[in-house]
């Protein structure tokens, strides 16, 4: 078993094992109670959790699944889905949106039920940006709005998207919870120790879970497997990025060729045009259409 890739102190939170392992295991839960308090601002005060099976089913034999990263309701009964998407998926809000359809549908009763519901809370964090529109921006609560009054329709269907990369807080600038959360999520990898700004108790207990040197030598392994998954997708996504931008100046380079010779046959049959030569002379000396030269007009 080894573990020739680990450079780190800290577990990658984007893996699927570092996420799971610190937000997804009832030994760890304290860390995932503290992560949702501060993302709800205050809203409300969550006090337990219960994780619920993460694999459900559709209705129907042919249905699609679902499998989701970390699935808990609070002593409520309210549900949370909490989302690690380490890279950008073109219909990631269908996904968003199709997933929250699980927890909505379990909660049908058989006999009698007058449809309450409760709160549903599908949390997004991702390791890419979806909104280019604002730089600033990185929190993003979204629900079902009446666009005539611009007031909440229904308030027990809530996303929430951490845009990352936007998040550039330095550990001077961190004053909330949720500004804490945000840093330990965006760097904890690279950290070497546990930054003064992380004095509460429940960052003490994340650092000790996610020191990569007390973990048992399977779970070493496991995370290896999931560090090298992670990485692999990393350099994919790195790789079409690159093609795409190599590919992009090309074009413009061929698009500008392209553009220099369609204005030199112009010039050339407008020259020609002032000289009073018959249509189709210009045309076929400037390469242009008859149609183009009769169009073009001569500069005084």
């Amino acid at each position: 078993m080894g573990t020739e890739g680990i450079y780190e102190r800290y577990i990658n939170p984007y893996t699927d094992f570092g996420f799971k392992m610190l937000f997804g295991t009832d030994m760890n839960k304290e860390l995932l109670i503290s992560f949702l308090n501060a993302l709800l601002h205050g809203e409300q005060e969550i006090k337990d959790i219960t994780y619920l099976n993460s694999e459900h089913l559709g209705t129907l034999e042919y249905d699609r699944k679902a499998v989701f990263d970390v699935y808990c309701e609070n002593e409520a009964g309210e549900k949370f889905l909490v989302e690690m998407q380490k890279g950008e998926q073109q219909f990631f809000k269908d996904r968003s949106v199709f997933y929250s359809t699980f927890p909505i549908r379990e909660q049908a009763r058989r006999g009698e039920w007058d449809y309450e519901l409760k709160a549903v809370y599908t949390v997004g964090i991702l390791n890419f940006t979806f909104d280019d529109t604002d730089e600033e921006c990185y929190h993003h609560e979204v629900k079902l709005v009446d666009m005539h009054t611009r007031e909440v329709f229904y308030d027990k269907l809530t996303f929430i998207y951490l845009e990352m990369p936007k998040f550039n807080k330095s550990e001077n600038e961190l004053e909330t919870m949720f500004d804490k959360w945000m840093f330990v999520l965006r760097n904890l990898s690279s950290l070497l120790e546990r930054p003064v700004a992380l004095q509460e108790r429940v960052f003490e207990r994340l650092f000790r879970a996610a020191e990569i040197a007390g973990f048992s030598k399977t779970e070493r392994y496991e995370y290896e497997e999931s560090l090298k998954v992670f990485r692999d997708m990393y350099s994919v996504i790195t790789t079409a990025e690159r093609k795409g931008m190599k590919k992009g100046i090309e074009q413009g380079i061929k698009e500008g060729i392209e553009q220099g010779k369609k204005e030199e046959k112009i010039a050339i049959a407008r020259n020609m045009k002032a000289l009073n030569l018959p249509i189709e002379t210009i045309a076929q000396v400037s390469g242009l259409s008859a149609e183009e030269v009769r169009e073009l007009k001569i500069e005084s």
